[in-house]
């Protein structure tokens, strides 16, 4: 049996999109909890995009991940947030 080989070479920059209501907070959230769980992170690199209604708004952080447990710890600590409808 083969071992599984890891696609993804670390560390990496990694786009993460979120998604979720069209509040001020959470842009700031998603900032806040990139900024604590990933080393060098620059909020000045986050994009928002409103939907085409402006009910919602979606975040793309920018990330520099130094392991994939790193990545899917963030993305635990990102579905579970009240204002999240959708991680990518």
């Amino acid at each position: 049996m083969q071992e599984k080989q890891e696609v993804m070479e670390f560390p990496m920059e990694f786009p993460i999109k979120v998604m979720g209501v069209n509040d001020e907070a959470l842009l700031a959230e998603m900032n806040a909890l990139a900024g604590g769980h990933f080393r060098e992170f620059d909020a000045a690199r986050t994009s928002t995009n409103l939907s085409r209604t402006g009910k919602y708004m979606s975040v793309t952080l920018v990330v520099l991940a130094d392991s994939r447990e790193q990545l899917d710890d963030f993305y635990r600590r990102v579905v579970a947030h009240p204002l999240v409808k959708v991680a990518l």
